[in-house]
């Protein structure tokens, strides 16, 4: 009797650990080639917030989808709060996960690490909250399948690159044509994080590592953050990874083949590493490689994370301490750099652990391809390109004046904690003002828009008329490098980039040219300069000296009957504050 009462004992409270383990575990631990689906994903977060305290799971914001957007905070006695966890001097660590839901190494692993984090209490809660974004690309994830990655090693079944609108969110991040931008905008400027995470799965060569990784180009970033980055946070992740089993190597960019050596990647502010960059965070993407088995890229992404709520506890003060140097060095310089170029000639050697590069026969063409051989590894020391050069710059105005016709505008910057102002009065404000010359245009469309690239400017001091509700965008903020890389029409992703102002590149007024061409002659026989610059045209240029239309269209754009808004910039450079 006395022990069929202990085995009842033991049923009584084994049972329900038992059944608690089970219901703990994610579709990737019962299956370790599968990843959870988006519902199945949303599900377990919300038992683990059911299950422990310290955990929060809210929807905030729609998606494209149609389904909201979740956000899981992680966080000590269930300060939940962004202004509470930061009067209790914590960091904040922020993690994306399936902005390519192909790509689901990060959706699975960060089940794996809340629910680890939860169990065991782990001491660095004391000092860094967990933000995490379990499921980015709703639609794509809904859009599940087995195919669309045709070079990747497992899952079973996945997700799509493409949103539900068919958009690649990480081209998305400025430009915010997706619901999901402008929700995950919204989450982000409220958490203002230390360092941010997304989680990616490679393509392109073979190599022996699991696990690569893209850190935020340190050139772009201010001189406390870049020598921070440098010199310590970057060795100890590979320090770190190496004591935890899983060594890994920067992104290999490679030109050719790694042989050759790689490149760092130019993390614009369109993608997500870049755009983090722009708020003062250090950012990273770890990308699993495609070739390895699944289990062991979800598993090397679970380190990598784990190993940065390390260091960000034991490097608490040091980071807070040259994100903030950095904003203020930012706020207080004069002269920005928008475009960049891979520095060729700079390099470093590192030692990196291939496969041989070789070339054989191809089954469809018979013509000689490239292929990587597994049976003969190597380790060898290759050229990293990891240095990028300022190729163009800016000075910094005092502020910037947009005109109330770009709302539109002015609440993406809201969005991203720009402080704006609207102005009192109408008043006359000497600026410069930019009129847009030479600029190349996608041929196709690249991600719903006609991107604008090499973009020239002429800048002209003039004085112009704004008018009450007009806005007014200071750059002695936090958002500094934000607010120039977006409304900077060169910078490589501005929103004149992304042709938020293409309005202005049309002509709205002609003329008809039976009725001009008495006007015209009038106009030369009033102004014998132009006259003079007319004939001095003709003379150089034997193709306008027999084009009429064009000797016409010459003297309309130089009088004053030509609108003179066609190419000029609307958002002016304010140089001084009153």
């Amino acid at each position: 009797m006395k022990g069929l009462f202990l085995h009842l004992i033991f049923i009584a409270i084994i049972l329900p650990m038992h059944s608690q383990t089970n219901k703990l575990k994610t579709v990737f631990e019962l299956n370790q080639n599968s990843t959870a689906t988006y519902f199945e994903t949303i599900s377990y977060y919300e038992t683990l917030e059911k299950t422990f305290e310290d955990i929060q799971v809210t929807a905030i914001g729609m998606t494209d989808s149609g389904h909201p957007l979740h956000e899981v905070i992680i966080s000590k006695d269930g300060v939940f709060d962004p202004q509470k966890v930061s009067e209790a001097n914590r960091l904040v660590l922020f993690i994306n996960n399936a902005i390519h839901p192909g790509e689901p190494c990060g959706v699975d692993a960060s089940m794996m690490l809340a629910r680890d984090v939860l169990q065991n209490s782990i001491p660095a809660l004391e000092d860094v909250v967990i933000v995490i974004i379990p499921f980015y690309n709703i639609g794509g994830g809904l859009n599940r399948g087995s195919f669309s990655r045709a070079n990747q090693n497992g899952p079973f079944a996945y997700g799509f690159r493409g949103n539900a609108k068919n958009l690649d969110l990480n081209r998305d991040f400025i430009k915010c044509d997706s619901e999901n931008a402008k929700s995950f905008t919204q989450i982000y400027s409220k958490w203002k994080p230390d360092v941010f995470i997304d989680n990616h799965t490679s393509n392109g060569a073979d190599y022996q590592y699991v696990l690569t990784m893209i850190s935020t180009q340190a050139d772009k970033l201010e001189a406390p953050m870049k020598n921070y980055l440098n010199e310590k946070l970057e060795p100890s992740l590979y320090k770190g990874m190496i004591k935890k089993g899983w060594e890994m190597t920067p992104y290999v960019y490679a030109r050719k083949t790694p042989d050759d050596g790689i490149a760092g990647f130019l993390d614009l502010p369109r993608y997500s590493s870049g755009y983090a960059a722009l708020h003062f965070a250090y950012s990273f993407i770890p990308e699993a490689h495609m070739l390895k088995p699944y289990n062991e890229r979800v598993q090397s992404i679970y380190a990598f994370m784990d190993l940065m709520i390390t260091e960000m506890k034991d490097n608490k003060l040091e980071i807070r301490e040259t994100r903030r140097k950095a904003i203020e060095a930012a706020k207080k310089k004069d002269l920005f750099h928008l475009n960049w170029d891979l520095d060729k000639e700079n390099f470093e050697l590192f030692s990196f652990k291939g496969f041989e590069a070789k070339y054989k026969a191809s089954h469809i063409s018979g013509k000689e391809r490239l292929y990587y051989d597994r049976s003969a590894p190597y380790t060898k020391d290759i050229k990293y390109f990891k240095y990028f050069k300022g190729s163009s710059s800016v000075a910094k105005p005092a502020a910037y004046l947009i005109p109330k016709a770009y709302k539109q505008v002015v609440t993406l910057l809201e969005m991203n904690g720009v402080q704006i102002e609207q102005l009192d009065d109408d008043k006359f404000y000497d600026v410069e003002q930019y009129s847009i010359g030479k600029f190349e245009t996608t041929p196709v469309p690249y991600e719903g828009h006609y991107l604008h690239f090499d973009i020239e400017v002429e800048k002209n001091s003039t004085r112009v008329k704004f008018y009450k509700g007009d806005y007014l965008v200071s750059t002695n903020q936090d958002a500094i490098r934000l607010i120039i890389e977006t409304l900077e029409p060169q910078a490589p992703d501005s929103y004149f980039a992304w042709n938020y102002f293409d309005a202005v590149l049309q002509q709205k007024e002609y003329y008809s040219s039976y009725v001009f061409e008495d006007l015209a002659a009038e106009i030369l026989e009033k102004n014998p300069a132009l006259k003079a610059k007319l004939d001095n045209k003709k003379a150089k240029d034997e193709t306008f000296a027999n084009d009429g239309k064009a000797q016409l269209d010459f003297i309309y754009k130089n009088s004053p009957h030509y609108e003179p808004t066609v190419n000029l910039y609307p958002v002016v450079r304010l140089m001084k504050l009153d």
